[in-house]
């Protein structure tokens, strides 16, 4: 796959991320810092890193199979897996400038 090409399959593997939301705050999954790193091979297999606010989230067990599901949807993707991590914990120093305005941080 040509760099524009995986440019253009990170750019809408975004977009699909920014229409998940946490269920307890109005922001998506993406401006809220919870999106560590997006993995693209050479096959369209994606591997996200991701966090959760805590690591008793009531959405621990649902979030990352949607997401995984979410991203299945994509065109050109093969395979999608999530893998959770709590290193480096969440904080609110990882939302994006959005969401901390959304959420009255700012």
């Amino acid at each position: 796959m040509e760099t524009t090409e995986k440019k253009d399959l990170g750019a809408k593997i975004v977009e699909v991320l920014k229409t998940i939301y946490d269920p307890e705050i109005p922001v998506d999954i993406y401006e809220l810092g919870l999106i560590y790193d997006v993995f693209v091979n050479e096959n369209n297999d994606i591997k996200i890193l991701m966090t959760l606010t805590s690591p008793n989230c009531p959405v621990a067990e649902t979030l990352p199979v949607e997401v995984e599901e979410k991203i299945k949807t994509i065109e050109d993707v093969n395979n999608a897996e999530v893998e959770i991590t709590f290193d480096p914990p969440w904080s609110q120093d990882l939302m994006s400038e959005e969401a901390k305005l959304e959420l009255g941080f700012l």
